[in-house]
């Protein structure tokens, strides 16, 4: 009898030492991903007058470019994210969510983030002869 109550009380701790390396493991997850998520693009940029130079550096290389009737024309595509304020608060309040519900949160605040990680946009451009932005047309919203 006495082997039996060692041999439960091993598994019990065994038990007990899995589920709390899998707890560890999991908690986290929400915040690590709320603080990786894409920053906000400034898309006021994308305004007649601006020079080409300021836009691709706030929006990068663009994803084609072409010339129609004598003038440039490029299309910007990228994930508009969120600006930073967000990002820390929604991090401190997944950190904060884990650790009162003892990382059950993750069920929630893990498939959360991964599908809020920003929208797609895109946006053609045209350029006059100086290279400034002329007239700008949402492509995909």
């Amino acid at each position: 009898m006495r082997a039996a109550l060692c041999r439960s009380s091993r598994w019990s701790m065994v038990s007990a030492a899995l589920l709390g390396v899998a707890m560890i493991t999991a908690a986290g997850c929400s915040p690590v991903l709320a603080s990786k998520q894409p920053s906000r693009r400034d898309v006021d940029l994308l305004s007649p007058g601006v020079p080409r130079n300021l836009l691709l550096a706030e929006l990068g290389q663009p994803v084609a470019t072409e010339t129609k009737d004598g003038r440039r024309v490029e299309v910007f595509s990228f994930v508009q994210g969120y600006r930073k304020g967000v990002r820390v608060a929604r991090t401190i309040g997944h950190g904060a969510a884990d650790v009162m519900t003892l990382g059950l949160w993750e069920v929630v605040g893990t498939p959360t983030e991964a599908t809020l990680n920003g929208h797609r946009v895109a946006y053609e451009v045209t350029y006059d002869a100086s290279d400034r932005i002329d007239r700008v047309v949402l492509l995909k919203k």
